[in-house]
């Protein structure tokens, strides 16, 4: 992640041999002076705790070490933007991370970075908004196909569902419905047409819930793809 490297405490040399006193004393010097020039850089600080933060998002939220890197590269240049001043270090590393998941094509929601980081989604989204215009990120659109099949694993539909919801998302995008719409609200609309399509008993509430949706905007979208789609 491009942070500095430290003196280390062992008085020895490549070769495993001891150093001598002088040379002993003249490393313990640059030893302190080291720990007191890191210690007293804020960016350094800054840097830090944000990567600590990314280490604790990266155990809990399973993704890769190459989208870690990728957040980590994001959040350098929106400090070196100053974005970061005046705003909490979770949610700017929080932001980061959801952007380089949708870079990466990495299934993760604002909602989930939020829970796992103790933020306020309305915070996260603010701020993952400002950096991707002051950066002048260009953001790839989330796959709805992906989104189908992550709320139909979290609801436990069986794969007859899942195909037929599949097949709906597909013929909703060639119409072009799809446009500028939630994925993950729209997925979950699919979801519940397609239960009623092949009689699996679940709710709006329960599709909503996987979604992590309301329960109004899978009512909505629904009425919507029915009419729009003539479905029946």
């Amino acid at each position: 992640m491009g942070l500095s490297t430290v003196i280390g405490r062992i008085d020895k040399d490549a070769s495993g041999r001891t150093l001598d006193a002088a040379m002993r004393s003249t490393m313990g010097r640059l030893r302190a002076w080291d720990f007191r020039s890191q210690a007293h850089s804020p960016t350094d600080r800054n840097l830090r705790q944000a990567f600590s933060e990314l280490d604790r998002l990266k155990d809990k939220l399973g993704v890769s070490d190459a989208v870690i890197e990728k957040t980590a590269y994001i959040y350098r240049k929106a400090q070196e933007r100053g974005l970061v001043r005046g705003r909490t270090i979770s949610a700017m590393i929080g932001a980061a991370l959801y952007i380089a998941c949708r870079e990466s094509g990495a299934s993760r929601t604002l909602k989930d970075i939020a829970e796992i980081g103790n933020i306020k989604r309305k915070d996260l989204a603010r701020i993952y908004r400002l950096v991707v215009m002051e950066l002048d990120l260009k953001i790839p659109l989330i796959d709805p196909m992906k989104c189908v099949v992550r709320v139909a694993n979290r609801a436990n539909l069986n794969e007859r569902t899942k195909r037929v919801a599949l097949n709906i998302m597909k013929g909703v995008t060639r119409s072009g419905i799809s446009a500028g719409k939630d994925p993950m609200g729209l997925a979950a609309s699919v979801l519940y047409l397609a239960c009623l399509n092949t009689g699996e008993s679940r709710t709006q509430t329960d599709i909503a819930e996987a979604a992590g949706v309301t329960e109004v905007t899978v009512r909505n979208r629904y009425k919507n793809l029915k009419s729009q789609l003539d479905l029946n």
